[in-house]
């Protein structure tokens, strides 16, 4: 918590039509009439800081009443894990109010989860209480937001997990990573993964969601599914084929694997052997724009 003392500092006018907004008339009274009280402004409502660093905003301090001298100023709401200071950078007489321009620093630890956090700034006089709305985002390094090509896809963060994977989704605010060994990791922000018993040791390759649904595929057949990303189940897939790929569009999931294998299920439980004339092994399959394309070696098929 930090407290303002308000006289004896330089002077400094800033966010001036908001405050004035704010404050009512004391004309005629010498400064000491109208309502007791000050005001509390925000330059910024939202703010966001990366773990392990830290981001600043301003506010303003508007005081009508000679009578208050001291300001308390506290951040409530916040997480373990973030701190607050605050720093007077000036103030100044404007009228008959007293402008103060304080600098907030926000510094979080970088165990502070990826997230949105709803806080408030908090000014107290006596038995008066200001307070303001700050919204606090905490992201992860390299995890986008900003310009100056910063952004997602820019920058790259390496989570190195010693695990040999394969394939990775997303779908109902989760991300689903799969690779050998029947490994399945899960994530709410692409920087924490927990593994998951996936009740497979063969090898998984490749990973989808939709129509609520996750589907992984791999080796000799395999193929699991799972409405949450935490519990698995093997489906019966009615080949031995190793399966490399696996997709979803139009209320379809398509797997595809080795000798031109092509697997359909309308929901991933019950799956249905396809035709493609193909002998070499399909690696990739993808929907977009209303068909499907498979690839592996020279080869690419569509459907429809």
């Amino acid at each position: 918590m930090k407290t303002l003392r308000l006289y004896g500092a330089g002077l400094l006018v800033a966010l001036l039509l908001t405050l004035t907004a704010c404050v009512p008339s004391t004309r005629g009274s010498g400064g000491g009439g109208g309502s007791p009280g000050f005001t509390l402004v925000l330059d910024s409502t939202s703010l966001t800081v990366q773990q392990g660093s830290s981001g600043t905003t301003r506010l303003a301090i508007g005081v009508w009443d000679r009578s208050i001298e001291t300001v308390k100023l506290s951040l409530v709401g916040a997480p373990s894990g973030v701190s607050s200071s605050f720093t007077i950078e000036s103030d100044r007489m404007f009228s008959d109010v007293i402008v103060l321009i304080v600098r907030l620093t926000v510094s979080v630890d970088s165990g502070v989860a990826p997230g949105t956090y709803n806080l408030q700034v908090q000014a107290i006089s006596g038995s008066l209480t200001k307070t303001a709305n700050l919204t606090l985002t905490v992201s992860a390094p390299g995890g986008g937001g900003g310009g100056g090509g910063s952004g997602a896809g820019t920058t790259w963060t390496l989570r190195n997990l010693g695990d040999s994977l394969n394939g990775v989704t997303y779908g109902n605010g989760l991300f689903v990573a799969v690779g050998e060994g029947g490994t399945i990791l899960t994530s709410r922000d692409g920087v924490t993964w927990t593994q998951r018993t996936s009740g497979t040791s063969n090898d998984l390759y490749s990973v989808t969601y939709g129509n609520g649904l996750f589907v992984a595929v791999g080796a000799k057949g395999t193929i699991l599914t799972s409405p949450d990303g935490v519990s698995w189940t093997a489906r019966a897939s009615g080949t031995d084929e190793w399966l490399w790929g696996v997709a979803y569009g139009n209320s379809t999931f398509v797997a595809v694997g080795g000798g031109g294998a092509i697997l359909t299920s309308p929901d991933g439980v019950t799956w249905t052997q396809r035709t493609s004339l193909e002998k070499s092994d399909l690696l990739s399959v993808v929907y977009g724009n209303g068909r499907f394309v498979a690839v592996g070696g020279g080869t690419i098929l569509t459907s429809p």
